[in-house]
């Protein structure tokens, strides 16, 4: 019997069973061998080669359900697609599956203001639902520099988190209900919006961030909260990780803080060459926090700039600089949210790890010092959300080395990496997922018993195995 999450090579796309989809879909099936169906058949990972079967484009929820109950009766696996942003793979299909892009469902609800929720299509992008808030005089919290090409679905499915989580939280926190239609076929809809509902297990909790492995989001409830006011933005230089991690500590205590990211100079570099911008300073130091408070009133304002002073005279703060206009906080902004793209240049191999905040510095210490090791020819770039301990490790690949070498001289040290978390009870994947690329190391976070419980609820939900097979669960 095949395990619960592995692949079957048998679960490929007949003549009949390609007719079955054309006959359910019309116009929105596209032949896997098409040339627009590559686009939709693979994330933001670049080491998976797109190779759908086919790819359909439901409309409603009942079409949906319709297609589960094809592929149970047709032995076909379904590989669901969103804004495509992914970095693990979850969202590739690389053996001839039928992908499942859900472009088709964008609706927005009207807002509820009482309750402060809307419902979204899994298919609206993630922009969308923040300038529907915005409409409606409040705010969806939840925000990365994909959003305006990520899905609401897809951001369900991986729990994204992004640059607001030490303020907000992250994806789980605003999902008030969810519809969902199940590996079997079955359409659930689970919580309804309410606040408080005591009536046993909370199902809605297992499909966020369960990567489609257990069925497909079709829409939720997405909770709302009142906008921040008067959002100020600083850029601040320091020395050393450990520095930064006072500093942040210190302004998260005393301010309303909503964002602190970092990045370090080699990062800082790279977007700078590229964009041709200037750099934010004279001097060039070893690591950058972004830090974005509000400021309701004048006298948070004030408050920070005495933190800033006495963190300068520590000597804690090495320089920094308070933006004067939404501009100039908009560029500062842009040395940080540019990196990934900026990246994807070099096509880096990206490890996302986190760790209590409390053993960045060593943790960062020990990671450093493994790489420095294995990869002395490569350029590394440490960027991520350090406020909420999540940090983005990216070794840039060189130019004048093959991508499959280079990706396999990555993972063979990703054993050393993952066993550094493991010792600081970290997670492999912090944000991006687990997909194709980390499944098998899930080991390093989860024991032995907890993946078997997750085949064991992958059965339950998904007894043929065909929902986003291959992904999550090791081999």
């Amino acid at each position: 019997m095949r395990r619960p999450g592995a692949r079957d090579d048998s679960m490929t796309l007949t003549s009949g069973s390609a007719d079955a989809l054309k006959t359910l879909f019309g116009k929105d099936f596209v032949d896997g061998r098409s040339a627009d169906a590559a686009g939709y058949g693979a994330d933001s990972n670049r080491y998976y080669k797109a190779q759908p079967g086919a790819v359909v484009f439901p409309r409603t929820v009942q079409q949906v359900q319709e297609l589960v109950k094809l592929a149970n009766r047709q032995n076909l696996a379904l590989v669901p697609s969103g804004g495509r942003t992914g970095l693990s793979g979850a969202a590739s299909a690389t053996a001839g599956e039928v992908v499942v892009a859900f472009d088709r469902m964008t609706r927005i609800g009207e807002v509820n203001m009482t309750d402060r929720l809307v419902e979204c299509e899994a298919g609206v992008v993630t922009q969308q639902l923040h300038e529907a808030a915005a409409r409606a005089g409040l705010h969806y919290p939840v925000d990365f520099a994909s959003s305006g090409s990520s899905r609401i679905g897809g951001n369900i499915a991986t729990n994204a988190g992004g640059i607001k989580v030490t303020r907000y939280g992250l994806t789980r926190d605003w999902v008030a209900g969810l519809e969902v239609v199940t590996g079997r076929g079955d359409v659930l809809q689970l919580n309804r919006g309410l606040i408080k509902n005591a009536t046993g297990y909370d199902l809605r909790q297992l499909f966020i961030g369960s990567e489609g492995t257990l069925g497909f989001i079709t829409s939720a409830l997405m909770r709302l909260t009142v906008p921040p006011k008067n959002l100020q933005v600083m850029l601040l230089a320091f020395k050393d990780i450990d520095a930064l991690m006072a500093a942040s500590a210190q302004f998260r205590r005393e301010l309303p803080v909503t964002a602190f990211e970092f990045f370090c100079q080699n990062g800082l570099q790279k977007v700078l060459e590229k964009s041709a911008r200037e750099a934010p300073f004279d001097t060039a130091y070893p690591f950058y926090g972004l830090l974005e408070f509000e400021a309701p009133y004048e006298s948070v304002l004030e408050d920070a700039m005495d933190l800033f002073e006495s963190l300068s005279d520590s000597g804690q703060v090495a320089d920094a600089v308070l933006a004067q206009s939404g501009r100039q906080a908009a560029d500062l902004w842009f040395l940080r949210e540019s990196l990934s793209e900026t990246l994807s240049h070099f096509m880096p191999y990206k490890n996302d790890l986190s760790v209590q905040l409390a053993d960045v510095p060593a943790f960062m210490a020990r990671i450093d010092a493994c790489v420095a090791q294995h990869y002395p020819d490569f350029c590394v770039v440490w960027f991520g959300h350090i406020g909420d301990g999540n940090l983005h490790l990216n070794i840039l690949k060189p130019a004048d080395l093959a991508a499959a070498e280079f990706k396999a001289r990555c993972e063979r040290v990703n054993a050393d990496i993952f066993a550094c978390v493991q010792a600081f009870g970290g997670s492999i994947s912090a944000e991006h997922g687990v997909g194709l690329q980390k499944k098998n190391f899930l080991g390093y976070s989860r024991s032995a018993e907890e993946i078997a419980m997750m085949r064991a609820v992958k059965a339950a939900f998904d007894p043929n195995g065909i929902m986003n097979p291959g992904k999550v669960l090791p081999d």
